[in-house]
């Protein structure tokens, strides 16, 4: 399981409450990420995963959800290399 570290410079508050005055529960946390990329022709998918999040993870969850993440961004980034060949189609040469 995760664990929480506050952000630098962020009291701990028994109230739930951040120092800002917000409710904990508005604060956003980026857990999981995935990136499509172009370059021309050239589409690549990437993943990262909240250093935490990584550090807790016994090595046998972290090669499942690496072999999970492998297929999601396989799946959107072939969807999404599909989705760029329909709109831009390749163009006729002239050689």
């Amino acid at each position: 399981m995760a664990t929480q570290t506050p952000p630098p410079g962020t009291p701990p508050s028994d109230s739930g409450k951040l120092g800002n005055g917000e409710p904990e529960a508005a604060r956003d946390v980026e857990l999981l990420k995935v990136v499509v990329t172009r370059e021309g022709q050239k589409v690549s998918a990437q993943w990262a995963l909240h250093p935490q999040i990584k550090h807790d993870l016994l090595p046998a969850e972290w090669k499942e959800i690496s072999d999970l993440m492998a297929k999601v961004t396989n799946i959107v980034g072939t969807r999404f290399a599909e989705i760029l060949s329909e709109t831009e189609p390749d163009k006729p040469g002239t050689a």
